[in-house]
């Protein structure tokens, strides 16, 4: 009787025991990836990306979903309404999710070695009253393009490095080519136009915000920018409409040597042009804007593991942010690294790495161009509740000045009240 009872007793902790590892540490983590669709073949290089990772993390089960741009809002919506929110998302904006407490906060599955290779502008430009929640995925930067050959025929010799170097330049350019030829590139339009403040504001020392994150739209060097932007309207040195010209046809006329200088994003010039140009700093304090999407994390209440469900999302940040893994994806996909570690890489070694469905292969000297002006890019202020308002009250500002409705200050003054009004 002793012995069935002691057998009886065995079979009850071992069946306990087996109950326990259910949900212990040698069940698989399942993380659901949402990525976004880059370009026509972003899904063979994350099928490739998903077996690599769990040949390397054996205790992971990863499934990623890639979701064109036209989709994932939409898709990202249902599910989070389904609660079948993914466990780890790439997208652009992620305000709305912190608000509803949806987010993981980044320190909590950022490994000490990522977060020190992030770009620190990039890390800082996704957090929310100084909580990071996201990811940069990747990096794209605007930045001052000169047709060379253009400059030098007009007698220009090298790339405008101040604001007053730029007028000097286009009436030398006006000069020499007359109507055939525009000199200045500007898009002001409802499309870009808080792009544009951007870049003259923050490169004569203003900007949307100041050093306290307060609102500054009316200061003295934004004044200045907008009444720079009107000279070059007025000085003819601009495209014809610039109110209602996006940077698309510009980026064209750029690529087809009937413009010679503009401000715009690092793969503007297009494919098969044969453009002699140089890609520079924007003239005064040298600040680019930076454009970044992001990779966030989702919380999971439901998960009986939180501690390993942490750890596999943090194993996918360092596989994913390895430096040559990362930069294969750069060039695969066509933009540049948030990371310091591989900027440093491509600028020698892009051409290891093949552009996403072609045997082509990355140009070291064009990421070591763009990767150098990226530590001083800055942002949007994307997080705060007013953002929506304020671009659009810019490009309304810009507008008006410039077509001589209202006087810099006046505009400027007017936004500035109607944004701190509430």
């Amino acid at each position: 009787m002793k012995k069935a009872l002691a057998l009886l007793l065995a079979l009850v902790m071992a069946l306990s025991l087996a109950a326990c590892g259910s949900g212990g540490s040698d069940e698989k983590v399942t993380l659901n990836v949402i990525i976004s669709q880059y370009g026509n073949y972003t899904q063979e290089w994350w099928t490739q990306f998903e077996k690599d990772f769990e040949d390397a993390n054996k205790s992971v089960d990863l499934n990623i979903e890639i979701v064109s741009w036209n989709d994932i809002y939409s898709v990202v919506s249902t599910r989070i309404q389904s609660k079948q929110q993914p466990d780890i998302l790439n997208i652009s904006g992620f305000a709305d999710y912190v608000e509803d407490d949806l987010l993981m906060k980044a320190e909590d599955y950022t490994s000490a070695e990522v977060q020190a290779k992030i770009i620190p502008s990039f890390w800082e430009s996704n957090a929310i009253d100084g909580t990071v929640w996201a990811l940069p995925i990747l990096a794209s930067c605007r930045s001052l393009f000169c047709n060379m050959d253009l400059l030098n025929e007009a007698g220009v010799t090298a790339p405008p490095t101040t604001w007053d170097e730029v007028l000097t330049a286009c009436q030398a350019v006006k000069d020499k080519f007359g109507d055939s030829i525009v000199p200045w590139g500007l898009d002001i339009s409802t499309d870009e136009g808080q792009a544009a403040f951007a870049y003259y504001t923050w490169n004569m020392g203003g900007g949307f915000q100041d050093e306290s994150g307060n609102w500054a739209l009316n200061s003295a060097e934004n004044v200045k920018a907008v009444e720079y932007i009107k000279q070059l309207i007025d000085s003819g040195y601009c495209n014809s409409a610039p109110y209602t010209d996006t940077r698309y046809p510009l980026q064209d006329a750029f690529s087809a040597g009937t413009l010679a200088m503009m401000i715009g994003p690092m793969n503007m010039v297009s494919a098969d042009s044969t453009v002699n140009y140089q890609s520079v700093a924007i003239p005064g304090k040298s600040i680019g804007v930076g454009i970044c999407d992001q990779l966030m994390v989702f919380k999971n209440d439901s998960v009986k593991n939180q501690d390993a469900r942490t750890e596999a999302i943090k194993a996918f940040f360092d596989f994913f942010y390895d430096c040559e893994r990362y930069s294969d994806y750069m060039v695969y996909e066509g933009f540049l690294p948030a990371t310091t570690d591989s900027s440093d890489y491509l600028a020698s070694n892009a051409e290891n790495h093949k552009v996403g469905g072609s045997d082509a292969t990355g140009s070291s000297e064009y990421f070591k161009t763009f990767c150098a002006q990226l530590p001083n890019c800055q942002f949007y202020p994307l997080s705060e509740a007013e953002w929506i308002d304020v671009k659009n009250g810019v490009i309304e500002v810009e507008q008006k000045v410039c077509q001589g409705e209202i006087s810099a200050q006046d505009a400027l003054n007017n936004l500035q009240n109607s944004i701190t009004a509430g």
